[in-house]
């Protein structure tokens, strides 16, 4: 007769466990991880954090993911109705709306300073609704990340032409770059990214024809 025997997870070789580990988001590598010595050296290989995706600043506060050079793609995008606070201009905002932003108005800023110190490795950075990003962020970005190749930025309104200009400076390989509905960019931002980056692939749906702080 047949019999049927078991394998525990821990008994699978690490190239195995790493391709299991990579079907998982990061709370569930997490709660593996907390099971035993093995399974949080797994969870720890680099090789598990090329790709990083969250969906609210929150998310940027826990500890289920590490950050290091081995991250190549990176995108923070905020789909909420909240976002709509965050992009009141500051003079516009009670008292309510002011306390919910402070509560987080560095947490993407200070997110992605990490990353400029951590992540030289970076070649694609997708941020929408960080309305607290602004122009030194993305500047020191691309000093930091010199093999950055794409680069979205959508509904960002402390976005300017700034940014645009430090494209032309220190985005030697970008190939990609996006601003859209960044209500402070203007045509000749963009105009300017034209003529000194010809080869950049360049979108700025409806940010030039949005009305600016």
């Amino acid at each position: 007769r047949t019999v049927l025997s078991t394998m525990h997870i821990t008994q699978l070789n690490r190239e195995c466990l790493l391709h299991l580990f990579s079907f998982l988001d990061k709370n569930s590598r997490k709660s593996l991880a907390k099971t035993c010595h093995k399974l949080l050296e797994v969870f720890q290989d680099p090789v598990l954090w090329s790709l990083l995706n969250f969906h609210s600043p929150v998310e940027l506060k826990k500890d289920n993911f590490l950050l290091g050079p081995a991250l190549k793609y990176l995108s923070i995008c905020w789909y909420s109705e909240r976002v709509k606070v965050c992009n009141i201009e500051d003079w516009m905002k009670n008292n309510f709306q002011k306390d919910f932003c402070n509560r987080h108005e560095n947490t993407v800023t200070d997110f992605l300073l990490e990353v400029c110190n951590r992540c030289p490795n970076l070649l694609s950075l997708t941020l929408s609704g960080c309305g607290h990003v602004t122009d030194d962020c993305i500047l020191l970005l691309l000093k930091n990340c010199t093999n950055l190749r794409t680069l979205k930025l959508e509904n960002c309104v402390r976005i300017t032409d700034q940014t645009l200009e430090a494209v032309t400076l220190y985005g030697s390989s970008l190939q990609t770059l996006h601003v859209d509905f960044c209500r402070n960019i203007t045509q000749t931002g963009l105009e300017r990214v034209r003529e000194k980056c010809p080869s950049v692939t360049l979108r700025a749906e409806r940010s030039a024809n949005m009305i600016p702080d």
